[in-house]
């Protein structure tokens, strides 16, 4: 894709195309602030590059029917959704809905040259199904903080070798199209903002709750990532003083204590030490544990790992207190790995953030699960570069 919108009359109808789907030229112009004149050569001239195409007579609403319009049916997006453990790499049509996705494990401090290997992997895979012939542009999502303009890893608590890695610049070259980098916690807010749970909320916090813990920040319609990329890196703020040793180098931080790491530690820990029968045959048998496992053993009914959650949720719960009653938020969404907890570690984020916050904050404010699972990432990816192209030059 080489053409761009020309000006931001362009840019905001292939936006309302994006999210909206195919539209009539009178309906587009019942959502912009343009005559019916200024509208129509606007549209021309989106015609012309391309990057719209005529879709079939709209419905009738008296007089001439016009043509509705859509988006390029080619035009293809790659969402890359880099966790700690494992990669997600999905193709989206211009609409963001995904044709195809594939997931990976793989260890993010295995480092940046070993990872994208896999990615361009993926993403090759994804070519050679069909589902596209060349990608448009690219969305990329990282474990850690971002410096936002560059598309730069900036000193990464879990990512160790990717500080200052060019990820932007890399990967465009290697698949020729435009690029852009976030914190994975932000497109997880963005794919949930597109296409999932918060889909009408302009101002929300989702909590991505995984390997480690972090934050999007949605404010007016879009995300705050603050004046070097670290905004709502919520893992590192401190629940108990000097308590335990976290991999930022400090202590007592709420990722420290409820993560799916820390969650799987404390659970083989409860096993070893034959509190918990349940945990312990499923340690016996795979030689470790993970927050699925605990999971189950909560589903089972083990006293041991529901007891976990709850300490963890409630942990979570007191940390989001505290954001609610600074931010007020419309909407609060909860995912990430271990929301396979489910309503056992809501039930604890809830009275936490309910018994905490002021009731002007808390009285009209749903604490959910997001709705995409392991889409949410590569949707909000897949936003991103949408976003971008979508921009006048």
């Amino acid at each position: 894709m080489t053409a761009r919108p020309a000006n931001a009359h362009q840019a905001r109808l292939l936006r309302l195309l994006r999210d909206g789907g195919p539209n009539s030229r009178a309906q587009l112009g019942d959502q912009v602030d343009l005559s019916r004149s200024k509208l129509a050569v606007e549209v021309d001239r989106l015609l012309e590059t391309g990057l719209v195409v005529a879709d079939g007579l709209a419905a009738s609403r008296g007089g001439r029917r016009s043509h509705n319009i859509r988006l390029a049916p080619a035009l293809r997006f790659l969402g890359v959704d880099i966790g700690a453990t494992s990669i997600d790499v999905a193709v989206t049509n211009a609409e963001l809905e995904v044709l195809g996705h594939l997931n990976h494990p793989m260890d993010v401090r295995e480092g940046p040259v070993a990872v994208f290997e896999q990615v361009l992997a993926l993403a090759a895979k994804l070519k050679v199904s069909g589902l596209a012939e060349e990608f448009d542009g690219a969305g990329i999502g990282v474990p850690g903080p971002v410096r936002f303009p560059e598309g730069v890893p900036v000193a990464p608590p879990i990512m160790p070798g990717w500080d200052g890695f060019p990820v932007r610049e890399a990967l465009s070259q290697e698949l020729g199209c435009p690029v852009m980098v976030d914190n994975d916690v932000n497109l997880m807010a963005m794919g949930e903002q597109h296409a999932g749970v918060a889909r009408s909320v302009g101002d929300f916090l989702c909590v991505k709750i995984g390997t480690g813990i972090g934050c999007g920040i949605v404010v007016g319609g879009d995300v705050y990532r603050g004046t070097t990329g670290s905004a709502g890196d919520i893992g590192h703020i401190q629940v108990e003083a000097d308590g335990r040793a976290c991999a930022c180098g400090n202590k007592g931080c709420l990722e420290a204590y409820f993560s799916g790491a820390a969650l799987a530690r404390d659970a083989e820990g409860a096993a070893r030490e034959g509190r918990s029968p349940e945990l312990a045959g499923l340690l016996e048998s795979a030689g470790r544990l993970t927050a699925v496992d605990v999971s189950a053993a909560a589903a089972a009914g083990d006293p041991v790992a529901l007891e976990l959650i709850r300490a963890g949720g409630n942990r979570v719960g007191q940390v989001i207190a505290g954001l609610v009653s600074f931010f007020n938020p419309g909407l609060v969404v909860i995912g990430g790995g271990v929301t396979g907890l489910g309503h056992t570690l809501l039930a604890s984020v809830r009275t936490q953030v309910y018994r905490q916050s002021l009731p002007l904050a808390t009285g009209n404010l749903p604490i959910v699960l997001g709705e995409l699972g392991p889409t949410a990432g590569v949707t909000g990816a897949a936003r991103l570069i949408s976003d971008h192209l979508f921009s006048p030059a």
